[in-house]
């Protein structure tokens, strides 16, 4: 069941109309607690996730892992930075679960987690369509005072 923002009484032939009232509202709580907690509980993850990729060097070497595993050495290359300052931003890219490193020898490769991409996607695509939604309802709302306007224009003695 989905709450909506104008509230709806759902009558039943098994429940009372108070009990049926009831019932919907604390569906509405239930739905809202659920969204919270989800919504709670994905904040860190996804501040994590973009504050990794808030800077420009951290998301050179992704787009960099993006073609395969690197030596952290081959992602500083091409970056203005030193070795330890590279592998400082591997620790924050690690630390958001967008990238792993293993080390093998003295030398530690970093490869890419895509399903790490997923939750951004995700709330990015929710986003999109919340907006998307948004605008097609302001431009119906444009549409139909635009239309009122002109029957309003029509009916005015000249």
């Amino acid at each position: 069941m989905f709450c909506h923002s104008t509230f709806t009484p759902i009558v039943t032939t098994s429940l009372s109309p108070e009990i049926a009232v009831s019932c919907h509202l604390t569906d509405c709580l239930t739905i809202f607690d659920v969204i919270l907690n989800y919504m709670l509980n994905q904040t860190p993850d996804l501040d994590r996730l973009f504050h990794a990729l808030a800077d420009p060097a951290r998301r050179a070497m992704v787009e960099r892992l993006s073609r395969g595993p690197a030596p952290i050495s081959e992602l500083a290359r091409p970056l203005p930075m030193s070795l330890p300052a590279a592998m400082q931003h591997v620790s924050v890219l690690e630390a958001a679960g967008l990238v792993r490193s293993q080390k093998i020898g003295r030398v530690r490769t970093c490869s890419i987690e895509p399903e790490a991409f997923a939750a951004a996607e995700r709330w990015i695509n929710a986003q999109r369509s919340e907006w998307t939604n948004r605008l097609d309802r302001l431009g119906a709302y444009l549409k139909t005072l635009d239309e009122e306007g002109d029957d309003h224009d029509q009916h005015q003695p000249d």
